[in-house]
């Protein structure tokens, strides 16, 4: 089973580069994120008619996730993230396809730091750490994939002071994401190339993406019952050069589950 996830950063505005992509690296699930539509505006029929079934949370202007499957109906488990009520941010969506339970996730920005919104996003990361812990102790395999918004490490953002205050790299978005990580979930991309440099995301801005300035801010983490599984693991970086692009690359994993 092939499984991406991808920032598309509009679904509608780059629904072209979607369709293009999923035709040609042809993922079983993807997971999408900052669909910035509403539930009505979602691309469903394109989508179907490139052979996807579909669920999402759709949220005017912002936010915004989905999961895809070629391999099944996704069947849909949850909308949100529990543990804040009063939290409608459409940031959250699980389901579950050929008994691998799926996560599409798009973790707050948390800038400017400090702040509400920098402690928004590590109350956030703390509720996903706990929702996380309960979903893996049901012995269940699954796939927590999005965009988490942290770099985890030096190694996953390029060598640069200009980021120094960002809420992506500070110490405790590093210690929110190495906390959910603990000794129980894999991060795929990294377990598999362990001392690459490797980028998910480089800004619009001063020539990035020219300059191959990027971060990894989009992981896929499994738990163990699904590491071993683990097959392979990359970056679609040519997704990002192509015109209209989103500022992010889709980011995959494979896994043998015969």
């Amino acid at each position: 089973m092939k499984i991406a996830t991808f920032n598309i950063n509009n679904v509608n505005k780059r629904l072209s580069n979607l369709l293009d992509w999923l035709q040609s690296s042809k993922p079983d699930v993807v997971c999408l994120q900052e669909l910035k539509a509403t539930d009505d505006a979602f691309p469903r029929d394109a989508i179907e008619g490139a052979g996807y079934g579909a669920v999402w949370k759709g949220q005017k202007s912002w936010n915004g996730v989905a999961i895809l499957s070629r391999v099944g109906e996704p069947v849909l488990t949850r909308t949100r993230l529990p543990g804040d009520p009063s939290d409608m941010q459409a940031r959250y969506i699980e389901a579950a396809v050929r008994g691998v339970l799926i996560t599409s996730i798009y973790a707050p920005n948390g800038n400017p730091q400090p702040g509400p919104k920098f402690d928004y996003k590590l109350a956030w990361m703390e509720r996903l750490r706990r929702h996380a812990t309960a979903l893996r102790k049901t012995g269940a395999p699954i796939v927590l994939a999005g965009d988490f918004n942290v770099a985890p490490t030096d190694l996953d953002i390029y060598p640069s002071k200009s980021w120094s205050d960002n809420a992506l790299i500070q110490p405790e978005s590093r210690a929110a994401f190495k906390q959910l990580l603990g000794r129980s979930w894999t991060d795929a991309v990294r377990f598999l190339h362990l001392d690459e440099r490797i980028y998910t995301f480089w800004d619009y801005k001063r020539l990035r993406w020219q300059r191959d300035a990027g971060l990894r801010l989009d992981h896929l983490l499994l738990t163990a019952n699904l590491r071993e599984k683990l097959v392979r693991a990359g970056v679609d970086r040519e997704v990002r050069g192509r015109d209209g692009a989103s500022d992010h690359a889709p980011v995959w994993i494979e896994l043998d589950l015969d």
